[in-house]
């Protein structure tokens, strides 16, 4: 009885620990979200802190009119898919190998991917490979420089690792070769590790904004991260000459119409979690080797 009650205790504790620390997270996203629906008034005045005040639906409106927020959506879309499937199978192609112990020069390959997640070559000559590639205000200059993130290779490297290797032998019993191997058996057998790969690709280059900086000048290929950062930084310095008295104060971001951006533009990545979080699942392989 006493070992119950104090499990139950603890099994209280613990609810509330974490009910807390979810509120504390939540919390930016809700005010966010509150000051998005309310009227101009009452944000100048402070009054709106995680409940809408004098709700409206204008500072919406003005974003989903704005035909270059729907653009930068679109091409966020298709930028996000497109570095998310390279990433992928970029990925897995270097993993599965690599995974394999009787592979000559393995631990050369590991050695090699554990330096690049210490040292890199630096920005100034990642701009100029990718000059040189003629790849700058082009799409690929945003998809080609990070198919591989080393920290996610190993990751998968060690999933494919605890993979049976009975099930790959049976599978070169019945005359299938590597790459059938791969396809039918080690990728269905992945599912959760590439479902949470894929979303930490997709979430990266959903946020990312800062190469678009460096390599794009077209506003056709502008992102809609940077579409957000630019109107932040126009409202910054904004305010900054209306504090010097060079009257800038009509030009400046309403605070509703600023929330509402960060709503659209953060709502469509969260929307990904739900669809993929079935396949974040335990025991995938439970029953593939029976002895």
């Amino acid at each position: 009885m006493k070992e119950q009650t104090a499990n139950r205790v603890f099994d209280i504790v613990n609810f509330i620990v974490l009910a807390a620390a979810t509120l504390l997270c939540l919390a930016p996203f809700i005010h966010i979200l509150a000051v998005s629906l309310s009227s101009a008034g009452p944000i100048l005045s402070g009054k709106v802190s995680l409940i809408p005040v004098e709700i409206t639906f204008e500072s919406y409106k003005q974003v989903f009119t704005d035909s270059s927020m729907i653009r930068s959506l679109g091409f966020t879309v298709l930028l996000t898919a497109l570095f998310t499937v390279f990433c992928m199978v970029m990925t897995i192609a270097a993993g599965y190998p690599l995974s394999k112990r009787k592979l000559k020069g393995r631990k050369l390959f590991m050695t090699i991917v554990l330096v690049t997640m210490f040292f890199s070559g630096g920005i100034i000559p990642e701009y100029i490979l990718v000059r040189s590639l003629n790849l700058l205000d082009t799409i690929w200059a945003l998809v080609l420089p990070g198919l591989i993130n080393p920290f996610y290779l190993i990751i998968l490297i060690t999933f494919f690792n605890n993979i049976p290797e009975s099930l790959e032998e049976s599978a070169e019993i019945d005359g299938s070769s590597h790459f059938r191997t791969l396809l039918g058996i080690i990728l269905p057998l992945s599912l959760p590790v590439i479902a949470t790969l894929s979303l930490f690709y997709a979430v990266g280059r959903w946020n990312g904004f800062q190469d678009t900086l460096m390599y794009i000048n077209s506003p056709e290929l502008y992102p809609l991260q940077l579409k957000l950062y630019q109107l932040i930084q126009n409202n910054m310095i904004s305010d900054l000459l209306a504090a010097e008295g060079a009257g800038a104060v009509s030009r400046l971001v309403p605070e509703g119409l600023k929330s509402a951006s960060v709503m659209f533009a953060t709502v469509p990545i969260l929307l990904v979690y739900p669809w993929l979080q079935r396949y974040f699942v335990s025991g995938v392989m439970l029953g593939a080797v029976k002895g």
